[in-house]
């Protein structure tokens, strides 16, 4: 292995670090113990984060069931839950390695490592701190909907960072693994004297505590008996038209009057042929009612009772079957979620609506009036609102 450095050259913090922080709770296994925690909860919220962007761009290979229904549910709130459980574990491991951080070459100093595992080291520590941090903070805005502070298409940033701090993270794990283990098997030893502040057990007990704290005051958002302590969430699932939360109103999404418009018509078209079907049309079709989630990106969901047309129905209305795929297209203009591709576990599942009806009365503008998609195991985002045609074709 080649030698880029002087022979004495270290990576252990200066002496005028050490007297800058010097907590002695930070060692070896503290780090360890909390990088075994935060690499766990990163692991979870990385793959319900994979499955979540999957659902909404899909790859060839990839396959979503329609049921059970609560699916989505479960795998968004847990992203969400376990993305927010983090930022205390990652703010308590930052504070564990502080003094190391700080003590990171200059650009002058880049090269003066002993070898490429230290330089691999570095690197990766940067890239992982730079992304891990990301994460959390556009997480957070997004759950806040405050996208104008980001700037950018927040989906496209979230998922390609998280592959960029999971790679630095395996790198990470890699080169630290020894050291890890060597920390974590190594022997307590007694201390000679009784601690006078806060302990290592001490710590690590407040760093869970407060993750569960954070977690119990914001899963309420999806988890509905919890809803009136989860403070720290920013959306109550009770609370909204029909008792029901919306992202985005009639209003801001430019719809209102086209949508309350009499003479609108839901357009069906299909391989054999194409349908305009009124208000009336729809209601005088057979109705099934169903309970549905709307599970929203965000992390918030709730279940109602809707009430409406098998999608199915209309598909075989129109000349197609079960291997059809139907695509939804919204009277909404110039929005990236106007249109939404039904694949045909979800177009032919029983319970896939175009819905009429919520909790027994006729759609809230806001809940997509005059009529809307709701199906099982999709994002809130998908299940589009504000109909105005449905095509119905292949799914090859």
């Amino acid at each position: 292995m080649p030698d880029f450095g002087a022979p004495g050259a270290t990576a252990l913090p200066s002496l005028a670090l050490m007297k800058a922080f010097p907590s002695k709770l930070r060692s070896p296994r503290l780090t360890s113990q909390l990088g075994v925690w935060l690499g766990a909860m990163f692991g979870v919220c990385f793959l319900t984060g994979f499955i979540s962007h999957e659902i909404q761009h899909p790859a060839s290979w990839f396959w979503w069931p329609a049921s059970p229904v609560w699916l989505y549910r479960v795998t968004q709130g847990t992203h969400i839950a376990t993305g927010l459980a983090s930022i205390p574990l990652l703010a308590a491991k930052l504070w564990s390695v502080f003094p190391r951080l700080l003590n990171l070459p200059t650009v002058k100093k880049w090269t003066r490592v002993k070898d490429w595992a230290q330089l691999i080291e570095r690197i990766s520590v940067v890239v992982l701190v730079a992304a891990a941090i990301v994460q959390v903070a556009s997480g957070v805005l997004n759950i806040a909907r405050w996208y104008s502070a980001m700037g950018f298409f927040f989906t496209d940033l979230h998922y390609w960072t998280a592959w960029i701090a999971v790679g630095a993270l395996l790198v990470h794990i890699g080169v630290k693994l020894p050291v890890a283990r060597r920390a974590l098997s190594a022997p307590v030893r007694p201390l000679r004297q009784p601690p006078t502040g806060l302990t290592r057990r001490g710590l690590l007990g407040a760093v869970a505590a407060t993750s569960a704290v954070v977690t119990v005051a914001t899963v309420g958002e999806t988890l509905r008996p919890l809803a009136g302590v989860s403070v720290l969430a920013d959306r109550d699932p009770r609370v909204g038209p029909q008792g029901l939360p919306v992202n985005a109103s009639a209003t801001e999404a430019g719809v209102r009057t086209v949508a309350a418009d009499p003479g609108w018509r839901l357009e069906v078209v299909g391989p054999a042929r194409t349908v305009q079907l009124s208000m009336a049309d729809l209601a005088a079709m057979t109705q099934t009612t169903a309970t549905l989630p709307i599970a929203c990106v965000e992390g918030w969901s709730s279940a109602a009772s809707w009430t409406g047309v098998p999608l199915r129905d209309l598909v075989k209305m129109v000349g197609g079957d079960s291997g059809s795929q139907v695509t939804v297209v919204s009277l909404q203009q110039g929005s990236r979620y106007a249109s939404s591709v039904v694949d045909p576990p979800h177009a032919h599942h029983p319970h896939t609506l175009i819905a009429l009806r919520l909790r027994g009365e006729p759609l809230h503008i806001d809940h997509g009036y005059p009529c809307r998609l709701i199906a099982p195991d999709r994002p809130g985002v998908l299940q589009t609102k504000w109909l105005g045609r449905l095509v119905v074709g292949s799914a090859a």
